[in-house]
């Protein structure tokens, strides 16, 4: 049982660092709960690709916040930072321990950080779609021009979220960069990031991919199409997700896609280490050599006495 002022602990990082196993590792010593920020596991079915822990790999470990999407439907970080502080009120109302893991940097943010969403609109949303789908480039000079530091963190390609924040923009009144205040915690906090020497997770990510192929990806994106993959928002536009589609529409051959696959995912660990490192309070243990009892012994040196 953890003690009842015990802070939350998160642990953070780049993909394919090891930090769902560092978490089972803590939890299991501290007497925690798992709540995912990964925003991809939120999505049933989406198992394979997303390096979703099989239950029975879970050590009878409790995990929130997995599987509560169809993949039709589109992750809200607004719903998850209600269902992320009622996890964490539940567990621990039962006298464990909250710990939180995952990549998604905002949703972290969300679950721990004083930080308040604006609503959407579904009209202004639908207008902002159409526009953006007919000229993305105008539309991203657009939001130059009303928040050009949000314009330097967004990709001109990265149309979802273009089109929130001109909605944002729109709805309040203010900068799109303005809904990220400072780090300030709801309650005390410890963070955990697992970095890697960038060789090694490269040589990580590449295995990984080689091994989801094998262990049935492509089969996994074809039943999930039966179940409305492709309708998706969020969800179809998941990196290998993505590929996969392709591939099986006849755009990409078999080696096309996973190459294509691992670049993503090596460029969208290098955007995970780039959000995670302005985070002034996360404190880094350099998990190279992927040995779990010695991450465990680092995390639990910056735990301390809490």
């Amino acid at each position: 049982m953890a003690e009842d002022n015990a802070p939350i602990i998160t642990i953070v990082g780049a993909t394919a660092t090891g930090k769902s196993d560092l978490a089972l590792d803590l939890a299991g010593r501290l007497g925690g709960e798992i709540i995912n920020t990964d925003s991809m596991q939120f999505y049933r079915g989406m198992d394979i690709g997303t390096a979703k822990l099989p239950v029975d790999e879970r050590r009878g470990i409790a995990h929130h916040l997995i599987d509560i999407l169809d993949v039709t439907e589109e992750a809200n970080v607004q719903d998850f930072q209600a269902r992320a502080r009622a996890a964490i009120a539940d567990i621990r109302g039962r006298g464990l321990r909250p710990i939180l893991v995952g990549g998604s940097g905002l949703y972290v943010r969300a679950a721990v950080d004083h930080m308040e969403f604006p609503g959407t609109d579904p009209q202004l949303r639908a207008r902002l779609e159409a526009e953006v789908a007919v000229d993305r480039w105008a539309l991203h000079q657009k939001l130059r021009e009303l928040d050009p530091k949000a314009a330097e963190k967004i990709t001109v390609n990265d149309q979802r979220r273009i089109v929130r924040a001109l909605e944002v923009i729109e709805l309040t009144g203010r900068a799109f960069s303005a809904q990220l205040p400072d780090y300030q915690e709801i309650e005390p906090t410890i963070h955990v990031g697992l970095s890697m020497d960038r060789a090694v997770l490269h040589e990580r990510i590449a295995a990984r991919v080689d091994l989801m192929w094998d262990h049935g990806w492509v089969d996994e994106v074809i039943r999930l199409l039966d179940a409305g993959l492709a309708e998706g928002k969020t969800a179809s536009r998941a990196i290998g997700y993505a590929q996969i589609q392709r591939h099986l529409s006849g755009e990409l051959t078999a080696a096309e896609a996973k190459d294509e696959t691992t670049i993503r995912t090596r460029q969208f660990a290098r955007r995970q280490d780039t959000w995670f490192r302005r985070d002034p309070r996360i404190h880094w243990i350099d998990g190279s050599a992927a040995d779990a009892e010695q991450n465990l012994a680092a995390a639990l040196d910056v735990l301390g006495g809490h």
